[in-house]
């Protein structure tokens, strides 16, 4: 799944967030953050994981997750490279109204 099909779910967008805030985090503290059953976030979790958004590490009966670098540079990129697309046609609309109020 992409990435970005990911992030599209609030609760995953939000579990993200939260990681990014407070750092590595166990499931059960990202769980207890949300009214959803157990179960539901451990399935958020586990799409995260996939999606290499997050990191899962092993510490005896927990799993610590923590938000993948990689992941959200991928996300950042895409963002910088729409930004500037708009900023470059806001640009050429701008000189156009320039131009035609002459």
């Amino acid at each position: 799944m992409d990435i970005f099909t990911v992030l599209a779910e609030p609760t995953r967008r939000t579990i993200v967030e939260m990681l990014a805030e407070r750092g590595a985090l166990p499931a059960s503290e990202i769980g207890d953050k949300f009214s959803a059953s157990p179960p539901a976030i451990s399935q958020h979790l586990k799409v995260l994981r996939e999606a290499k958004v997050v990191r899962v590490e092993k510490r005896g009966q927990q799993r610590i997750y923590s938000v993948n670098p990689a992941a959200m540079q991928e996300v950042e990129e895409w963002a910088k490279h729409t930004r500037h697309m708009w900023d470059e046609r806001f640009d050429r609309l701008n000189k156009f109204i320039k131009q035609k109020t002459k």
